[in-house]
Order: structure tokens, then sequence, then C-alpha cells
């Protein structure tokens, strides 16, 4: 008999130095604007990065040559407070419709100008054998640590 070990989430927080609305926009609205033309799946190189604003809606890039590539969808659509993604990439860095795991980014006021985002990456055991190593990619300096390091410069700028 074998017995997996069900992969702890990735879990990862920031707080930005804008009220709880403008946070919550930054990281929806704004996302192609801090999301890392590096972390494409797409053919083509990436020129932006969607989510569209509502629940059932696309979680997508947008390449060069105008093609698209999904990503997952919008799972839940609570603004300011909450967004859960469905993240459908597998180990491969490709789209699987068939894989489910999810991102959930609550947006806590800490105040009228601060904000705490915390996110959590879960869900990871269904990627399988590939859990463990998917889980330290996404716990590294390239995942969702230096991604949060990004939207947090996105939100500075848009502080005032």
């Amino acid at each position: 008999m074998t017995t997996m070990i069900k992969p702890a989430p990735v879990r990862k927080s920031v707080t930005v130095e804008v009220p709880l609305d403008k946070a919550f926009d930054v990281f929806t609205t704004g996302f192609g604007r801090w999301w890392p033309a590096s972390h494409s799946i797409g053919k083509s190189a990436l020129t932006t990065a969607v989510i569209e604003p509502k629940a059932g809606g696309r979680w997508y890039e947008i390449g060069e040559d105008g093609s698209q590539c999904d990503w997952g969808e919008v799972l839940a659509w609570d603004p300011p407070s909450r967004l859960t993604l469905a993240w459908r990439i597998g180990a491969g860095w490709r789209y699987d419709p068939a894989l489910l795991t999810e991102v959930e980014i609550r947006f806590v006021a800490l105040g009228e100008n601060a904000t705490r985002v915390e996110l959590e990456h879960r869900l990871l055991e269904n990627m399988g054998e590939t859990a463990e190593a998917m889980r330290e990619a996404f716990e590294s300096e390239g995942g969702w640590s230096g991604l949060l390091e990004r939207y947090a410069a996105e939100a500075k700028r848009h502080a005032a």
C-alpha cells in the first residue's frame, strides 16, 4: 500500500500601502501590468495577461501574435475582499483543463491606506507525482514570492 503525503498549500502575503479597493483593482484589472512576460505558457511571447472580472470569467494570456492561451478561470469574484482562480497549468507548464488547483487571494484592510494581500495556492495534490516539485517552484523566488513583490511595486506606483 502506497501512501501519498498531501503537499501543504503555498501561502504568501504582502502588505501594500493602498486602500482595500485599490489593492484589489491593481491585482485584478492591473494584472497585465505586473505579471512578468517571462511567466508565459503560450506559443507566442506574452503581451499581457487578463483576469476577467466575474465568476466564471477566463484567466489567460495574450501573445504578441494575438493568440490566447488559457490558464484557468475565475471561481470566485468578491471585490474588494476575495478572488479565487482555478490554476490549470501542469508540471510541463501547459494548460490542462482536467487539472484543478486553486489560487485564493484575500485582501484585508489594515487601515485607510494599507492592505494585506494573502495568497494561498492549494489542492497541489491534484498534480499527482509532480505535486512536490511544483510546490517547490511555487515557493521559489520565481514563484509567488517574486510575483507578489512585482504586484506590490505596481501597487506602490498607484499609491496616493
